[in-house]
């Protein structure tokens, strides 16, 4: 089945064409959507194609992509009707959505209620659901939710201490996200050990720009660092991650901040930006780091310190640990940051060979032999496993 990954952005559009049986045939990004000057691109194999054209909006973005899917001088598809469905990466789920599921009116309304929860991701979502629906309306399209794999939390894990009557009105609670890159590395993470997922308790760490930690328990999580937005939990490239909320009231106070501003501060000015003063960009840190530069060295060191940290606790909420998940850029890429964050944890039965941590990108068991964790690398693949939503839920249609 050939199938339109989609994960639609407030101003760009990820796209991805998926053949089940196949794999990727063509993938591409159209930035700067509502603009004169948008940058389109498309990968196909090994040949690359980029252009500046003036795209107004997301219905417009669509088409300039399927325009150049049926282009024949790259040999992808010959007509849209091979396009069997459209999955759609959609960021929040709220409470309501659990799995992937079949996108109809109520859904796509319930999807732009929660705009409220995400308003710089379900928007841009709901953009790109229409979007498709109106170029192709008679093609299914399947919502897969970052937050529904996280919907296993036991409400010891997702409350928060604040009165109970926010969380009755306002839904203010814990709802993790990265969700189907955390269950498509837990799933890989058995097939590759050869166990029942049911069998085993996981750490999976996404450390990408945005990054997030998962605990879970035969197959299921049991917690996870992001919460209510993205913000919470592990310092990332530009997001703060978890501190004292006083601080926040402190900062507005004296800096004379508004909420906009405030906001912006957090996730947009600080973690390894706001610590280094250098960059987002991990390899950017490390460069600086070899210069001697402390403030560089003080955000690795603190970056690494959080991350352990959770992972610790995750340990000690799971009760033993199995299996220690590295994924996403920096996590399937970051040879000495990976070593620093599994160093003197052998108490928990965690060790690393540093020559088999040697490697960037692939699949890997880089245990020691003295281990009795399996620490492994699993590439993330989030446009993968949309597709075999997609197609599942499909298939189960007909």
């Amino acid at each position: 089945m050939k199938i339109l990954v989609i994960n639609s952005g407030s101003s760009s559009l990820k796209y991805q064409l998926i053949d089940t049986t196949e794999g990727p045939l063509a993938k591409g990004i159209i930035e700067k959507i509502g603009s004169e000057d948008a940058v389109f691109t498309l990968e196909v194999g090994k040949k690359h194609f980029r252009e500046v054209m003036p795209i107004g909006n997301h219905n417009r973005a669509v088409e300039i992509a399927l325009t150049f899917l049926l282009d024949q001088s790259y040999g992808i598809i010959t007509c849209l009707n091979e396009i069997e469905a459209i999955g759609h990466r959609v960021v929040h789920g709220g409470e309501s959505f659990r799995r992937a599921v079949l996108i109809d009116d109520l859904v796509l309304a319930k999807i732009d209620e929660y705009s409220l929860l995400a308003p710089l991701h379900n928007p841009a979502n709901v953009a790109g659901i229409r979007a498709c629906a109106k170029v192709m309306p008679n093609v299914p399209q399947v919502a897969v939710f970052d937050t529904a794999f996280h919907q296993s939390l036991p409400p010891k894990a997702y409350l928060y201490g604040l009165p109970y009557d926010y969380y009755e009105k306002y839904k203010i609670r814990r709802y993790g996200f990265h969700g189907t890159s955390h269950q498509y590395v837990s799933q890989k993470a058995a097939e590759f050990l050869q166990q029942p997922l049911e069998t085993l308790k996981i750490i999976s760490c996404h450390l990408g720009n945005g990054a997030s930690i998962a605990a879970i328990n035969s197959g299921r999580v049991v917690d996870t660092s992001m919460g209510f937005t993205p913000l919470e939990g592990l310092m990332m490239g530009t997001r703060s991650g978890s501190f004292d909320p006083a601080v926040v009231l402190y900062l507005m106070k004296h800096e004379h901040l508004t909420a906009p501003e405030m906001d912006y501060i957090l996730n947009k000015k600080s973690g390894l930006l706001g610590v280094s003063g250098i960059s987002n960009d991990f390899r950017d840190i490390e460069e600086a780091i070899k210069t001697g530069d402390q403030r560089a060295i003080l955000a690795k060191d603190m970056y690494v310190h959080i991350v352990r940290k959770t992972i610790g606790s995750y340990a000690a909420v799971l009760n033993g640990l199995d299996v220690l998940i590295f994924t996403a850029g920096l996590g399937e890429n970051g040879i000495t940051v990976r070593a620093e964050i599994c160093a003197e944890m052998d108490y928990l039965g965690i060790a690393i060979d540093l020559d088999k941590n040697n490697c960037r990108a692939q699949l890997a068991d880089i245990s020691a032999s003295k281990a009795t964790v399996k620490t492994l690398i699993i590439p993330t693949d989030e446009e993968a496993a949309i597709a075999k939503e997609t197609e599942k839920l499909v298939q189960a249609t007909k």
